[in-house]
């Protein structure tokens, strides 16, 4: 089921927003979800290429498994 979110834009943004939009002649709320989506899919999760890479990298792979164990076993330390 969908959700309704409530969502402040400057004068400045709603317009240029709106404007873009229209230029693909669907609705504000439309564009703006499919740019979120686009962005996710671009900055947040790795691509099919890039995960071969990491899968093929042994001393990486060592590394986060090692890093794994030792936080299961509350070695180390959280460094921000």
């Amino acid at each position: 089921m969908s959700k309704t979110i409530t969502l402040r834009l400057s004068d400045e943004n709603y317009k240029k927003y709106k404007k873009l939009a229209d230029r693909d002649n669907r609705p504000i709320s439309n564009f703006i979800e499919t740019a979120v989506k686009r962005f996710i899919e671009h900055n947040i999760y790795v691509d099919e290429f890039e995960m071969e890479e990491i899968k093929n990298n042994v001393e990486l792979n060592k590394s986060i498994k090692k890093g794994l164990s030792d936080m299961k076993s509350k070695r180390g330390r959280f460094v921000e």
